[in-house]
């Protein structure tokens, strides 16, 4: 195995890592400052406010989207170990 496989193993890793988190993570940052925004407004000061409407959004982000989540994940893993008998030589 190449020092050039191993890093190209590590970006497509890395590449998918923030392609499957980033729904979730982007969901939670508008949930956010949606809830900030409001707080802003309202002049109410409450810390644990942002808690629960963050929660229910990324559980409701996982429900919609692991099927694609899970094709992604699915389809790299079929590549990686597809691709043993490439990295064993």
């Amino acid at each position: 195995m190449t020092p050039e496989m191993v890093t190209e193993l590590g970006r497509q890793a890395l590449e998918t890592t923030l392609l499957v988190s980033a729904p979730i993570l982007g969901l939670s940052l508008v949930v956010g400052l949606a809830v900030s925004i409001l707080q802003a407004m309202t002049q109410l000061n409450e810390a644990t406010l942002t808690f629960v409407p963050k929660v229910l959004a990324v559980f409701a982000a996982i429900v919609v989207f692991m099927p694609w989540m899970l094709g992604v994940l699915t389809s790299f893993m079929t590549q990686i170990f597809s691709s043993i008998p490439n990295y064993v030589h």
